[in-house]
Parts: C-alpha cells; structure tokens; sequence
C-alpha cells in the first residue's frame, strides 16, 4: 500500500476552540477514582475527602488576549488571577491557591514585570488566595501568562454546567457586551493613535466598559448571596474570559 504523501490537513477553525478540545480528549478516560469531574467544565472536579478540590488553568497570551498598547501591566496581573477565580465560581467554589507561570521577552525590563506582579499580589489579596508557585522562561514572541487555579467546594453544592432543565430561571450576574464595548473603545483610539501620535484618546466617560474590559471582577459576591439564602443553582458557567 502506498504511503499518503499528502494527509488530511484540518484547520483548527473548523473544530473551534471547544471542539478542538473534545476531538484532542475523546480518548483520554480517568484512571482515579478521586477524578469526579475532568475535562468539559469550568474546573475539573477531585474528591480529596470531606469537600471536593477545584482545578481550572487559563492561558493570556500577547497579541491573542490582551494588547500591551493600552493594556497597563498592572491592570494584565489582576485580570489573570480574576479570570480564573470565577472559574471556580461557576462551579460554587472557593478560590484558595493559585501558581503562575510567565514567558517574557527581554524586551521588558524587571521593573515590567515586577508591575504586573503588583497587579497580581492585589488580586490575591482582593480574593484572599495564595501564590503557590508558578513557573518563568524566556519568550521569542512576547508576553504570555498562565495561572492555575486551586479552590474547594462542599460536595453537595459542586454545580456543573450540564444541570440546567426545561422552565429554570436564567439570570446573568453582569452586564453582557460591557467588556467588549470597552475593547471597541480601545481599539478605536488605538487606531487614531497610530494614525496620528500627537491626538490625545478620548474615554471620558467610558470607565465603566474600560473597567469591565481591563480589570474585571469574580463574582465571589454571588457565591456569598446563594448561601447566605439556601440557593443551589442547577448550573452555572463562567463568561468572564469570553
């Protein structure tokens, strides 16, 4: 039989980003019995005793999730660690530790990236988790960012996102579309920036969608209102990150 000097060549866009997820872990079948929950939710599940531990990763890398042009450094540090502490709020979690690993070029000096650590140290402290460990290397291609994320949840409270039935109530905790309105915003004044470097950005009176795009927040404080009432939802699922 011949070789096939010509395989199939799929584009990653036709599969997406979570179909490409599901065809490239089809295969992959837990091993453990402490694995409740792996991959296809906000966080994967594990049963280490009285409560269940939740494990989420997210991904920022430069030019895909986040432009340095209007992105301050600081700004970038909280966002990360926000971004996965509402994984695991979506699955009615806790936050408790997380690890952060960075590839940086050498275009950027310490003092770079010791302000996007300031970011991150005030969302540690804003979300009461704590830096574990992480890992550093060199980039050739910019600034990326990955941080892992390690909270807990009482067994019978864990919400998936597969529960949700026929006649539930949909509520949304935010303001839909205020995040991309805010990179709209950004990006326009971006584009009259580099087409003439001399005019000034225009954002008075857009804090709020610049906020909501550049420093977002985990809705811890929905967690807190679904306990303090006896609420457990049927489902639940994180949009912060898109």
């Amino acid at each position: 039989m011949l070789e096939d000097k010509q395989p199939k060549r799929t584009p990653l866009s036709e599969l997406g980003e979570f179909g490409l997820i599901e065809h490239l872990t089809a295969d992959f079948k837990s091993k453990n019995s402490s694995t409740i929950y792996g991959v296809g939710d906000d966080a994967a599940v594990i049963d280490v005793g009285e409560k269940y531990k939740l494990i989420s990763t997210d991904m920022l890398v430069e030019g895909i999730h986040f432009d340095l042009t209007y992105t301050p450094l600081k700004h970038l540090g909280y966002k990360a660690v926000a971004v996965n502490v509402s994984d695991i709020c979506a699955m009615n979690g806790e936050a408790k530790q997380i690890t952060i690993s960075i590839a940086v070029s050498n275009r950027f000096p310490v003092e770079a990236v010791e302000e996007l650590y300031k970011g991150i140290l005030l969302a540690c402290s804003k979300y009461q988790v704590d830096l574990v460990g992480g890992d550093t290397t060199s980039s050739q291609s910019g600034l990326v960012i990955s941080v892992s994320v390690l909270g807990e949840v009482e067994k019978e409270d864990v919400t998936y996102r597969k529960g949700a039935e026929e006649h539930d109530l949909l509520i949304v905790s935010g303001d839909l579309g205020s995040a991309y309105l805010g990179l709209q915003v950004l990006s326009r004044e971006k584009q009259v920036f580099d087409a003439n470097p001399n005019m000034q950005p225009d954002l008075e009176g857009k804090d709020y969608i610049l906020e909501r795009q550049l420093k977002p927040e985990a809705r811890r404080d929905v967690i807190k209102i679904l306990k303090e009432n006896n609420i457990k939802p049927t489902s639940m699922i994180d949009v912060s990150d898109g």
